[in-house]
Protein backbone atom coordinates (compact mmCIF):
# COMPACT_ATOMS: atom_id res chain seq x y z
CA UNK A 1 0.00 0.00 0.00
CA UNK A 2 1.42 3.35 -1.01
CA UNK A 3 2.06 6.03 1.54
CA UNK A 4 -0.37 8.94 0.97
CA UNK A 5 2.11 11.41 2.50
CA UNK A 6 5.04 10.62 0.22
CA UNK A 7 6.11 13.64 -1.80
CA UNK A 8 3.78 16.01 0.01
CA UNK A 9 4.68 19.30 1.63
CA UNK A 10 4.26 19.72 5.36
CA UNK A 11 1.11 21.78 4.88
CA UNK A 12 -0.47 19.46 2.32
CA UNK A 13 0.33 16.45 4.52
CA UNK A 14 -1.31 18.14 7.50
CA UNK A 15 -4.44 18.83 5.46
CA UNK A 16 -4.49 15.27 4.13
CA UNK A 17 -4.14 13.83 7.61
CA UNK A 18 -6.94 16.04 8.94
CA UNK A 19 -9.17 14.85 6.09
CA UNK A 20 -8.38 11.20 6.95
CA UNK A 21 -9.26 11.76 10.59
CA UNK A 22 -12.51 13.52 9.68
CA UNK A 23 -13.44 10.62 7.41
CA UNK A 24 -12.85 8.28 10.35
CA UNK A 25 -15.36 10.39 12.34
CA UNK A 26 -12.79 11.37 14.92
CA UNK A 27 -13.40 14.44 17.05
CA UNK A 28 -10.89 17.31 16.89
CA UNK A 29 -9.44 16.08 13.60
CA UNK A 30 -7.64 19.36 12.88
CA UNK A 31 -6.02 19.50 16.31
CA UNK A 32 -5.03 15.84 16.24
CA UNK A 33 -3.51 16.27 12.78
CA UNK A 34 -1.40 19.22 13.90
CA UNK A 35 -0.18 17.42 17.02
CA UNK A 36 0.65 14.21 15.15
CA UNK A 37 2.53 15.91 12.33
CA UNK A 38 4.42 18.01 14.88
CA UNK A 39 5.49 14.82 16.64
CA UNK A 40 6.35 12.97 13.44
CA UNK A 41 8.55 15.82 12.22
CA UNK A 42 9.86 17.03 15.57
CA UNK A 43 8.61 20.56 14.90
CA UNK A 44 6.66 23.01 17.03
CA UNK A 45 3.85 25.18 15.65
CA UNK A 46 6.29 27.84 14.50
CA UNK A 47 8.29 25.22 12.63
CA UNK A 48 5.20 23.88 10.92
CA UNK A 49 4.34 27.39 9.72
CA UNK A 50 7.82 28.48 8.62
CA UNK A 51 8.55 25.17 6.88
CA UNK A 52 5.06 24.63 5.46
CA UNK A 53 6.28 24.32 1.87
CA UNK A 54 9.09 21.85 2.62
CA UNK A 55 8.61 18.32 1.30
CA UNK A 56 8.50 15.48 3.81
CA UNK A 57 11.43 13.10 3.81
CA UNK A 58 10.70 9.40 3.29
CA UNK A 59 11.31 8.76 6.98
CA UNK A 60 8.93 11.55 8.02
CA UNK A 61 6.23 10.34 5.63
CA UNK A 62 6.55 6.80 6.99
CA UNK A 63 6.39 7.96 10.60
CA UNK A 64 3.35 10.14 9.87
CA UNK A 65 1.57 7.25 8.15
CA UNK A 66 2.14 5.07 11.22
CA UNK A 67 0.73 7.80 13.48
CA UNK A 68 -2.29 8.16 11.20
CA UNK A 69 -2.97 4.42 11.15
CA UNK A 70 -2.85 4.19 14.93
CA UNK A 71 -5.14 7.20 15.43
CA UNK A 72 -7.70 5.97 12.89
CA UNK A 73 -7.73 2.63 14.74
CA UNK A 74 -8.85 4.51 17.86
CA UNK A 75 -5.59 4.90 19.75
CA UNK A 76 -5.55 8.22 21.64
CA UNK A 77 -3.05 10.86 20.55
CA UNK A 78 -1.44 10.82 24.00
CA UNK A 79 -0.82 7.07 23.71
CA UNK A 80 0.76 7.52 20.29
CA UNK A 81 3.05 10.24 21.64
CA UNK A 82 3.65 8.44 24.94
CA UNK A 83 3.10 11.62 26.97
CA UNK A 84 0.24 13.72 28.32
CA UNK A 85 0.15 17.13 29.94
CA UNK A 86 -1.55 17.34 33.34
CA UNK A 87 -1.61 20.41 35.59
CA UNK A 88 0.73 22.05 33.07
CA UNK A 89 3.34 19.32 33.57
CA UNK A 90 4.45 16.61 31.10
CA UNK A 91 3.82 13.01 32.15
CA UNK A 92 5.17 9.93 30.42
CA UNK A 93 2.62 7.15 30.00
CA UNK A 94 2.85 3.38 29.87
CA UNK A 95 0.40 0.59 29.14
CA UNK A 96 -0.15 0.25 32.91
CA UNK A 97 -1.23 3.87 33.46
CA UNK A 98 -4.39 5.80 32.76
CA UNK A 99 -4.16 8.84 30.55
CA UNK A 100 -4.48 11.74 33.05
CA UNK A 101 -7.61 13.72 32.26
CA UNK A 102 -8.62 17.33 32.91
CA UNK A 103 -11.44 16.16 35.22
CA UNK A 104 -8.84 14.81 37.63
CA UNK A 105 -7.33 18.26 38.01
CA UNK A 106 -10.42 18.97 40.15
CA UNK A 107 -8.96 16.58 42.76
CA UNK A 108 -5.70 18.55 42.73
CA UNK A 109 -7.58 21.85 43.08
CA UNK A 110 -9.56 20.67 46.10
CA UNK A 111 -6.51 19.05 47.71
CA UNK A 112 -4.56 22.30 47.36
CA UNK A 113 -7.42 24.28 48.92
CA UNK A 114 -7.36 21.93 51.91
CA UNK A 115 -3.57 21.97 52.25
CA UNK A 116 -3.43 25.76 52.11
CA UNK A 117 -5.99 26.03 54.90
CA UNK A 118 -3.91 23.74 57.07
CA UNK A 119 -2.04 25.16 60.05
CA UNK A 120 0.76 22.85 61.15
CA UNK A 121 4.35 22.97 62.28
CA UNK A 122 5.59 20.25 59.90
CA UNK A 123 5.63 19.88 56.09
CA UNK A 124 2.57 18.06 54.75
CA UNK A 125 2.74 14.29 54.27
CA UNK A 126 0.74 13.11 51.25
CA UNK A 127 -0.29 9.66 50.02
CA UNK A 128 -1.66 8.98 46.53
CA UNK A 129 -3.46 5.64 46.38
CA UNK A 130 -3.41 4.01 42.93
CA UNK A 131 -0.94 6.58 41.67
CA UNK A 132 -0.58 5.34 38.08
CA UNK A 133 1.65 7.83 36.27
CA UNK A 134 2.01 9.80 39.52
CA UNK A 135 0.06 12.72 38.08
CA UNK A 136 -1.95 13.76 41.16
CA UNK A 137 0.89 13.29 43.65
CA UNK A 138 3.52 15.02 41.53
CA UNK A 139 1.22 17.93 40.71
CA UNK A 140 0.72 18.45 44.46
CA UNK A 141 4.44 18.18 45.23
CA UNK A 142 5.13 20.68 42.44
CA UNK A 143 2.74 23.16 44.06
CA UNK A 144 3.77 22.54 47.71
CA UNK A 145 7.59 22.76 47.75
CA UNK A 146 8.08 21.39 51.28
CA UNK A 147 5.66 18.47 50.98
CA UNK A 148 6.70 14.82 50.88
CA UNK A 149 4.58 12.14 49.23
CA UNK A 150 4.25 8.43 48.63
CA UNK A 151 2.33 6.78 45.82
CA UNK A 152 1.01 3.22 45.81
CA UNK A 153 -0.03 0.97 42.96
CA UNK A 154 -0.52 -2.74 42.33
CA UNK A 155 1.39 -2.46 39.05
CA UNK A 156 5.18 -2.42 39.13
CA UNK A 157 5.11 -1.07 35.58
CA UNK A 158 2.97 1.87 36.69
CA UNK A 159 5.32 2.55 39.61
CA UNK A 160 8.33 2.57 37.27
CA UNK A 161 6.52 5.13 35.12
CA UNK A 162 5.69 7.25 38.16
CA UNK A 163 9.32 7.14 39.35
CA UNK A 164 10.50 8.22 35.91
CA UNK A 165 8.05 11.11 35.94
CA UNK A 166 9.17 12.17 39.42
CA UNK A 167 12.79 12.19 38.27
CA UNK A 168 12.00 14.11 35.07
CA UNK A 169 10.12 16.76 37.07
CA UNK A 170 12.91 17.11 39.65
CA UNK A 171 10.72 15.70 42.43
CA UNK A 172 12.37 12.32 43.04
CA UNK A 173 13.85 13.43 46.37
CA UNK A 174 10.37 14.14 47.77
CA UNK A 175 8.45 11.20 46.28
CA UNK A 176 8.51 7.50 47.11
CA UNK A 177 6.55 4.70 45.46
CA UNK A 178 5.35 1.41 46.95
CA UNK A 179 3.70 -1.65 45.44
CA UNK A 180 0.61 -2.69 47.41
CA UNK A 181 -3.17 -2.92 47.34
CA UNK A 182 -4.53 0.54 48.06
CA UNK A 183 -2.90 1.75 51.33
CA UNK A 184 -2.14 -1.70 52.76
CA UNK A 185 1.66 -1.16 52.99
CA UNK A 186 1.46 2.37 54.38
CA UNK A 187 1.77 3.26 58.03
CA UNK A 188 0.97 6.94 58.19
CA UNK A 189 -0.04 9.23 59.62
CA UNK A 190 -0.73 11.40 56.56
CA UNK A 191 -2.03 14.93 56.42
CA UNK A 192 -3.61 14.30 53.00
CA UNK A 193 -4.60 11.16 51.13
CA UNK A 194 -5.72 11.46 47.52
CA UNK A 195 -6.95 8.90 45.02
CA UNK A 196 -8.47 8.48 41.59
CA UNK A 197 -9.63 4.88 42.07
CA UNK A 198 -11.33 2.62 39.52
CA UNK A 199 -15.02 3.55 39.56
CA UNK A 200 -16.60 2.36 36.31
CA UNK A 201 -19.20 -0.40 36.88
CA UNK A 202 -17.96 -3.57 35.19
CA UNK A 203 -20.94 -3.78 32.82
CA UNK A 204 -20.32 -0.23 31.60
CA UNK A 205 -16.73 -0.80 30.43
CA UNK A 206 -17.68 -2.30 27.02
CA UNK A 207 -19.75 0.85 26.38
CA UNK A 208 -16.83 3.25 26.88
CA UNK A 209 -15.14 4.93 23.93
CA UNK A 210 -12.60 2.84 22.06
CA UNK A 211 -9.87 5.22 23.26
CA UNK A 212 -10.61 4.21 26.85
CA UNK A 213 -11.81 0.61 26.71
CA UNK A 214 -9.06 -0.59 24.35
CA UNK A 215 -6.13 1.49 25.61
CA UNK A 216 -6.55 2.30 29.31
CA UNK A 217 -5.72 -0.53 31.74
CA UNK A 218 -8.91 -2.23 32.94
CA UNK A 219 -7.37 -2.61 36.40
CA UNK A 220 -7.55 1.19 36.70
CA UNK A 221 -11.12 1.39 35.34
CA UNK A 222 -13.15 -1.51 36.75
CA UNK A 223 -14.93 -0.55 39.96
CA UNK A 224 -16.86 -3.83 40.31
CA UNK A 225 -20.56 -4.51 39.84
CA UNK A 226 -21.73 -1.14 41.16
CA UNK A 227 -18.56 0.91 40.74
CA UNK A 228 -17.83 1.24 44.47
CA UNK A 229 -15.51 -1.71 45.20
CA UNK A 230 -12.40 0.49 45.35
CA UNK A 231 -14.06 3.04 47.63
CA UNK A 232 -15.18 0.32 50.04
CA UNK A 233 -11.59 -0.87 50.35
CA UNK A 234 -9.82 2.48 50.20
CA UNK A 235 -11.88 4.71 52.49
CA UNK A 236 -11.55 2.66 55.71
CA UNK A 237 -7.80 2.20 55.08
CA UNK A 238 -7.41 5.94 54.54
CA UNK A 239 -9.35 6.74 57.71
CA UNK A 240 -6.93 4.61 59.75
CA UNK A 241 -3.90 6.30 58.24
CA UNK A 242 -4.93 9.96 58.38
CA UNK A 243 -3.49 12.21 61.04
CA UNK A 244 -6.07 14.00 63.21
CA UNK A 245 -7.33 16.87 61.08
CA UNK A 246 -6.05 15.15 57.93
CA UNK A 247 -8.19 14.94 54.80
CA UNK A 248 -9.09 12.36 52.17
CA UNK A 249 -9.88 13.57 48.63
CA UNK A 250 -11.10 11.13 45.97
CA UNK A 251 -12.31 11.43 42.41
CA UNK A 252 -15.93 10.44 41.83
CA UNK A 253 -17.72 9.24 38.73
CA UNK A 254 -20.94 10.78 37.49
CA UNK A 255 -23.66 10.49 40.15
CA UNK A 256 -21.38 8.82 42.71
CA UNK A 257 -20.54 11.68 45.09
CA UNK A 258 -23.43 11.14 47.54
CA UNK A 259 -22.77 7.41 47.96
CA UNK A 260 -19.06 8.08 48.46
CA UNK A 261 -19.91 10.55 51.22
CA UNK A 262 -22.00 7.84 52.88
CA UNK A 263 -19.00 5.50 52.82
CA UNK A 264 -16.83 8.27 54.28
CA UNK A 265 -19.25 8.85 57.17
CA UNK A 266 -19.36 5.12 57.85
CA UNK A 267 -15.55 5.21 58.19
CA UNK A 268 -15.82 7.90 60.92
CA UNK A 269 -14.77 10.73 58.61
CA UNK A 270 -16.39 14.14 58.82
CA UNK A 271 -17.80 15.95 55.79
CA UNK A 272 -16.83 19.59 56.12
CA UNK A 273 -17.42 20.84 52.55
CA UNK A 274 -19.43 20.07 49.44
CA UNK A 275 -17.92 18.08 46.56
CA UNK A 276 -16.03 20.18 44.04
CA UNK A 277 -17.47 20.19 40.52
CA UNK A 278 -15.46 19.84 37.33
CA UNK A 279 -15.82 22.17 34.34
CA UNK A 280 -18.94 20.29 33.22
CA UNK A 281 -20.58 20.89 36.60
CA UNK A 282 -20.29 17.25 37.70
CA UNK A 283 -19.37 16.76 41.39
CA UNK A 284 -15.92 15.30 40.77
CA UNK A 285 -13.80 15.62 43.92
CA UNK A 286 -15.21 14.42 47.24
CA UNK A 287 -13.45 15.08 50.54
CA UNK A 288 -13.74 14.27 54.23
CA UNK A 289 -11.64 14.96 57.28
CA UNK A 290 -10.52 12.90 60.27
CA UNK A 291 -11.51 14.96 63.25
CA UNK A 292 -9.21 15.15 66.30
CA UNK A 293 -10.34 12.98 69.25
Amino acid sequence: MSNPFTGQSIESARRALAAQLRSARLDEAELDARILISAALGLDLTGLVTQAARLLTATEASRLAQHAQRRIAGEPVSRILGTREFWGLPFRLSEATLVPRPDTETVVELALEILRERQASHPPRIADIGTGSGAILLALLHEIPDAFGVGTDLSQNALMTARDNAAALGLADRAAFVACSYAAALGGPFDLIVSNPPYIPSAEIPKLSIEVREHDPHLALDGGNDGYDAYRALIPQASERLAPGGALVVEAGHGQAQNIETLMRAAALSLDRSPKADLAGIPRAVSARKMPP
